[in-house]
């Protein structure tokens, strides 16, 4: 059974029996069908249904970021933020798709000879609770633009916001199958991954689940997308403007009640600011309003799970063991819910939990650095590699230094953020491929050369 439950409750919300392998079969061949209709379709003609999903997601907004609090726990403001980032890479891909997949003339031997770019077919998309509307518009609003079809298998405590998905698909007047939910246990995946009717599939998620997949899809010579865990470095060298970064760290640490893989998690700062920056820092985390996530006031609502919760207490613990200082937090709360406070952790060194492994939830781990060179060396020093943030005031010597962060994004003077007029993506065990996006739309499809001789 797939159950949904409120994490700032425990109150269940729903319960949905997982689809049959009768219905799975018949929701893989109506896909199918679709979609080989939906590719023959210029891409003139497909970009219209991603102006009426926008449509349709803003106008459902209050709706859908209602259900996406009520369901993992998102404060609603952010809930209504997360709808508005889906309409705008919607309306992006309307707009950029045609030009990103027109055909492009090569020079060669040939009397003409160009690169054109064909649809994959249906894209299996393993989704997380995270960002449950968010993780699949960005990838569904470029592969629909392209001429494949979807499914989703979402995570399964939130079954509501994955039906809402698929509703909205419906709502914009996709073909009927184009663009389905599977409601399914985890150990059903590997069998769709391997059918036949199911071209490639992408996966936002853990970076052991991952791996699951990846080897699911290379066994049948599948496609894949993995974009997995992180445990992103916040640079802060000693020329940094303090506040605005302590500010911005803030916000880069603890948005989505600090659950998402591109958050910043590992704050290294140099010596001589350090002292400066932590005042600043816990002061502004402590400032955070804690509670109900439906309040527009909130800005730290429940974690999704109490598992997840265990988990990162654990780990604070740990890291605190080791020798690190509690500066703020760290004790699970009393009452309902799966709520955790904000919790600043200095002093933190490699080999201590919170350095090492990557922590999924409202706890920030503050490392001093020497200077710039240590504090490159440790922002590199962690098996992931999604995101970094650096702050100074040389942006000569920051472009220098972006060009050594092992990282598939680094963004100067800022918070690492999606843009869907960007790449997204990691290296290492942060995955690979690139989502959003010129690369993004090029993912899932079939990148095809085509040679022309003369007239026979």
């Amino acid at each position: 059974m797939i159950v949904s439950s409120n994490p700032a409750t425990g109150t269940e919300l729903s319960r949905h029996t997982p689809q049959t392998p009768q219905e799975v079969d018949g929701i893989l061949d109506a896909a199918a069908s679709a979609q080989a209709a939906w590719r023959r379709r210029d891409i003139t003609d497909r970009t219209p249904l991603l102006r009426e999903m926008a449509r349709v997601l803003r106008e459902g907004k209050e709706e859908y970021a209602a259900l996406i609090t009520a369901e993992m726990g998102k404060p609603v403001t952010e809930a209504r933020a997360e709808i508005e980032k889906c309409a705008m890479t919607c309306e992006y891909y309307a707009e950029h798709a045609p030009a990103q997949l027109a055909d492009r003339p090569v020079a060669s031997n040939a009397t003409e000879s160009a690169v054109v770019y064909d649809p994959l077919g249906v894209v299996l998309a393993v989704m997380p609770w995270n960002y449950p509307f968010w993780q699949f518009f960005r990838f569904a609003a470029p592969a629909l633009a392209a001429g494949n079809g979807t499914l989703l298998k979402h995570a399964n405590n939130v079954p509501q916001c994955a039906l809402a998905v698929e509703e909205v698909v419906r709502k914009a007047g996709a073909p009927e199958g184009l663009c389905r939910t599977l409601l399914i246990e985890v150990d059903q995946v590997a069998g769709i991954i391997a059918d036949p009717r199911v071209a490639a599939v992408t996966l936002t998620g853990s970076t052991e689940v991952g791996a699951v997949v990846a080897a699911q899809a290379a066994a049948v010579l599948k496609k894949q997308v993995l974009e997995l865990g992180g445990s992103d470095p916040f640079i802060v060298l000693a020329d940094a403007d303090v506040a605005q970064a302590a500010a911005t760290a803030v916000k880069a640490r603890y948005v989505n009640v600090g659950q998402s893989c591109v958050n910043a998690k590992r704050f290294i700062v140099e010596e001589a600011v350090a002292d400066a920056f932590v005042a600043a820092f816990t002061a502004a985390a402590a400032a955070l309003k804690v509670g109900d996530p439906t309040d527009p006031e909130t800005a730290i609502g429940p974690m999704a799970r109490a598992n997840l919760r265990d988990t990162l207490h654990d780990q604070v613990r740990r890291t605190v063991d080791a020798g690190a200082h509690l500066a703020l937090g760290g004790e699970v709360p009393d009452g309902p819910g799966c709520y955790y406070p904000p919790t600043v952790l200095d002093h933190v060194r490699p080999g201590m939990a919170a350095f090492d492994e990557e922590t999924f939830g409202p706890v920030a781990a503050i490392t001093r650095a020497a200077d710039a060179d240590e504090a490159v060396a440790l922002a590199n020093r962690t098996e992931y590699g999604l995101g970094a943030a650096l702050w100074t005031s040389d942006l000569d010597r920051a472009r220098r230094l972006t060009r050594h962060l092992d990282v598939g994004a680094v963004f100067v003077n800022g918070m690492v953020a999606s843009d869907p007029r960007l790449p997204f993506g990691g290296i290492k065990k942060s995955g690979y491929g690139r989502e959003l996006g010129a690369e993004g739309i090029r993912e899932f499809v079939n990148t095809k050369t085509v040679w022309i001789g003369p007239a026979a």
